[in-house]
């Protein structure tokens, strides 16, 4: 099979980056699984995925990382911006150092990666950008101020770098999964037990950490693997949606979230969770 280019997933480690990575060179293209912990990536090379040591909040590895691809292979064709965490506590209890750490990988890094390869995808008239959002980027919920307001912003960002970059031939998408199974739950649960565990939260938190981990464990969580297969689908589309929900309930949830007000969503959403 010729290859389609390059293709670039950061947070490739595990759960969805890792399944992204693996469609992708499934589906053609050369690709690169970057993370910061390079052991972890030693899996995917089974597949043909190349390992990469690439952090998002450090500008010198991210600059190492596009320089290794151009020389081994060229132009990036496909950059999935998936890097991130899930950091929850009360907005009261958690410390601005880890809000703006949250916002660093979430949102920041993201930003200047995408920075780096449009001039080359600009240039080109081609190529397509997938950031990976969440259903969570359409509602809040308690304890998950600082993961939420990171998932709005990747919203607002990627439609208006949709449009931005649609005249000149680069697709834009933000992948909306719902609940995932993987590692992000639990590790999100025990930021959440960290920050809120102990003190005024301490019940409602640590009721809301269990409600974490145990819906991760349901039949109604999605996989890794179905993320991956809606990240090559739109890549399949000559002209993909801005926004494209997948997995563990997201079409219905969002749905849900169209259709009915804020008060009867939340009522609705905080009863089923």
């Amino acid at each position: 099979m010729e290859s389609k280019g390059a293709a670039l997933v950061t947070g490739a480690s595990s759960g969805i980056g890792s399944a992204i990575a693996v469609a992708l060179q499934r589906d053609g293209y050369q690709t690169y699984g970057g993370a910061r912990r390079v052991e972890r990536l030693e899996e995917l090379r089974k597949h043909g995925v190349r390992p990469l040591h690439l952090d998002v909040t450090d500008e010198a590895s991210m600059q190492d990382a596009l320089g290794h691809i151009h020389e081994e292979a060229g132009q990036i064709s496909v950059l999935v911006n998936n890097a991130g965490y899930g950091l929850y506590g009360a907005l009261e209890e958690v410390p601005m150092s880890d809000a703006r750490h949250e916002m660093e990988v979430n949102l920041f890094g993201l930003a200047r990666l995408t920075q780096m390869v449009v001039p080359e995808m600009r240039s080109a008239q081609r190529g397509a950008i997938i950031n990976i959002s969440s259903v969570g980027g359409k509602f809040g919920e308690p304890f998950g101020a600082w993961y939420h307001a990171s998932k709005y912003a990747v919203e607002g960002l990627s439609d208006s770098l949709a449009l931005e970059l649609a005249p000149f031939g680069v697709k834009v998408v933000a992948i909306e999964p719902g609940g995932i199974r993987s590692e992000w739950s639990e590790i999100s649960a025990e930021n959440l037990l960290r920050t809120s565990g102990q003190g005024h939260y301490a019940d409602e938190a640590n009721k809301a950490a269990q409600r974490l981990r145990d819906f991760y464990e349901t039949r109604l969580a999605g996989s890794p693997e179905q993320v991956a297969e809606g990240v090559v689908k739109v890549l399949h589309k000559r002209r993909p949606p801005f926004r494209y929900a997948v997995a563990g309930g997201a079409k219905p949830l969002m749905l849900l979230r169209k259709l009915t007000s804020d008060r009867l969503f939340y009522a609705i959403y905080l009863r089923l969770s």
